[in-house]
């Protein structure tokens, strides 16, 4: 679908239980199949806890890892994190056990992998190191910089993954609500922030090329198994309240513009944001609608979507997605109010149908309980070669989830 046809489509509003999807693209079919919950007693680093999982599943908790943050599986089904901690993990199944396989500073957010070597993501650029499948250990001195990314504080993360296309793509968000960045000509190499960037390489030199841009934070970014579109999930600012803007769900595309900080979308239609007095880097009829939001102040991190053949037939090709819930609470979204009021972490499920955005729908909840006290943060997700999704959490319980299917 191209972006031009996109925009002119009329923007619609849709009440899913607690969550809020608007609509750029085709009305949503029948076929969907709706969820059923049960509720479920686990134990938790020794904590027994309660959630509200889909019928038919299981959520178990597997090891503790300190602030583990994006999954990645290998080929030979080694499960890897990257944390806030400076280490980066390995657990072989039944991933029960973590491995330090290397710590390093400057924040490995992310690990990917290209046949022969791993790739990490930290603040200031993309490393890698010659890597085969089972190693255990990888020196620091073994990674080498494959290309730089501008550092600084504020919005520290950098994602990594590699395509369908087997280019690397790597996430950034700007600095604060406003920071004038852009990842654009007229900007200098520490301010093109704020997107997705993919990684040109040849003749022995790396360089990046913007590829979608106007993203406060995109943290997860996957490709859909059917269309091959690329959607992440984007934290939004913080400086309009609690209740706006709502958090993206966006399809990105090939030079696709998505607003900020010079335009936020309310749900409705996009509006001109006066916190950045810059001029902005291209109108307003530009900038492209996400294909579903999810309320403000929840804070969307790591994302996937459902493979063919995992988890059940219902959620295929759906998108997974982490809300880690922030720290924002009623009235004003400061940090001054009851805790009991902010968004509550949970994992939701984008729902697809034909290749587009239909619905979004909880899938794990029960993480924040009525005083507002919260025991799990989800932040990273994958599907592992089980047909599981497993999900970490980098704060209070600190480590690795896994959502299993009962057969």
């Amino acid at each position: 679908m191209d972006r031009d046809f996109l925009r002119r489509l009329p923007v619609r509003a849709m009440r899913c239980g607690s969550l809020l999807l608007c609509l750029a693209c085709a009305p949503a079919q029948a076929g969907t199949q709706t969820l059923a919950y049960e509720t479920q007693a686990l134990t938790v680093d020794g904590e027994r806890r309660t959630a509200r999982v889909p019928r038919g599943y299981r959520l178990e908790w597997l090891a503790g890892m300190d602030s583990p943050r994006m999954l990645a599986f290998a080929a030979n089904g080694d499960l890897f994190a990257g944390s806030k901690s400076g280490k980066v993990y390995r657990l072989p199944p039944p991933y029960k056990k973590p491995e330090v396989l290397v710590e390093l500073g400057d924040y490995p957010h992310s690990v990917a992998f290209r046949p022969g070597e791993i790739l990490i993501a930290r603040t200031d650029g993309v490393y890698r190191a010659p890597y085969r499948p089972g190693q255990s250990k990888i020196s620091p001195e073994a990674l080498t910089l494959l290309a730089a990314l501008p550092a600084g504080g504020g919005h520290d993360s950098r994602t990594a993954g590699v395509g369908p296309d087997g280019r690397v793509y790597a996430s950034l968000g700007i600095q604060r609500n406003c920071s004038d960045q852009y990842l654009g000509a007229g900007y200098p190499f520490d301010e093109r922030r704020g997107g997705v960037l993919v990684l040109r390489e040849g003749a022995g030199k790396a360089s990046w090329e913007p590829y979608a841009s106007g993203l406060r934070n995109p943290v997860g970014f996957d490709w859909h198994p059917q269309t091959g579109a690329l959607y992440a999930s984007n934290n939004g600012p913080d400086h309009l309240g609690y209740d706006r803007p709502p958090e993206y769900f966006s399809k990105l595309d090939a030079g696709s513009f998505h607003g900020m900080p010079w335009f936020q979308f309310d749900g409705k239609q996009v509006k001109r944001d006066d916190c950045v007095a810059s001029s902005p880097p291209r109108p307003i009829n530009q900038v492209m609608l996400p294909a579903a939001t999810f309320p403000s102040r929840n804070a969307p991190l790591g994302m996937a979507f459902v493979p063919k053949g995992a988890m059940d037939a219902r959620l295929e090709f759906d998108a997974a997605v982490a809300l880690h819930g922030s720290w924002g609470t009623q009235p004003g979204g400061g940090f001054i109010g009851r805790p009991s009021t902010r968004r509550p972490p949970k994992l939701v499920a984008v729902r697809f149908q034909n290749g587009q955005a239909v619905r979004v729908d909880d899938l794990v909840t029960g993480f924040q309980l009525p005083d507002g006290e919260r025991w799990a943060r989800p932040a990273g997700v994958a599907f592992g070669p089980d047909g599981a999704l497993y999900f970490s959490s980098d704060s209070d319980a600190n480590g690795l989830f896994r959502l299993k299917r009962l057969r």
